[in-house]
Formats: structure tokens, C-alpha cells, sequence
């Protein structure tokens, strides 16, 4: 079994900084990407960031410049540096991981950490 676990989230004002960090254990024999996803009320959950295991990142647009994502790969770690945050990035965030196990490999998925940005 592999379990991604969040942290970091919370209530912040508009314009004020987060970091989430997502922390893979388990029976992991490695890792592909690491990502964050978020859904809001009543919203399809969609991509935030994502980070491949050689390093190349992705951003949805409404982050670019604001979000980054980072990796540490010994420590099967993922975070997510959000600044500039604005209310419309309210939202709960999932950790994601494509994980190669002991069987195959998967997507992963936390339980989520709520993020609320106030006006």
C-alpha cells in the first residue's frame, strides 16, 4: 500500500502566501509525477501543477507566475508554493503521485487539504 498525506493548507487573506506539502510512503519503488489538483464547489477537479521525476513542471495558466511546485525525490516529498493568492484559488488540493509499487504502477491520491483565501 502507498498513502499520500497533505499538509499546509488553511485560511489566508487575498494576496498572502500557502505552502502544501504532500509526503508519499510505502511500498514505493519509485515515483513518475507528482502533482497537485484542486476542486471547488460545485467545479470538476483540475490540474494545478504537476512535476515529472526528471524534473519538467506543468502550470494551469490561472497559476503561472503565482504557484511552484517542487520535489524532493529522497525524501518522496512534493510541495506546492502558492503566493499572490486570490479568492478564486479557494478550493480543497489534492496531492496526486504516479507510483510504481510493488505490483504496478498507479495514480495515487491524498485525501485533500481545504485551502480558503478570504477578500
Amino acid at each position: 500500500q502507498v498513502q499520500l498525506v497533505e499538509s499546509g493548507g488553511g485560511l489566508v487573506q487575498a494576496g498572502g502566501s500557502l505552502r502544501l506539502s504532500c509526503a508519499a510512503s510505502g511500498y514505493i519503488r519509485s515515483i513518475n509525477a507528482m502533482g497537485w489538483y484542486r476542486q471547488a464547489p460545485g467545479k470538476h477537479r483540475e490540474l494545478v501543477a504537476v512535476t515529472t521525476s526528471g524534473s519538467i513542471t506543468n502550470y494551469a495558466d490561472s497559476v503561472k507566475g503565482r504557484f511552484t511546485i517542487a520535489r524532493d525525490n529522497a525524501k518522496n516529498t512534493v510541495y506546492l508554493q502558492m503566493n499572490s493568492l486570490k479568492p478564486e484559488d479557494t478550493a480543497v488540493y489534492y496531492c496526486n503521485g504516479v507510483v510504481r509499487d510493488l505490483i504496478t504502477t498507479r495514480d495515487y491520491w491524498g485525501r485533500g487539504t481545504q485551502v480558503t483565501v478570504s477578500s
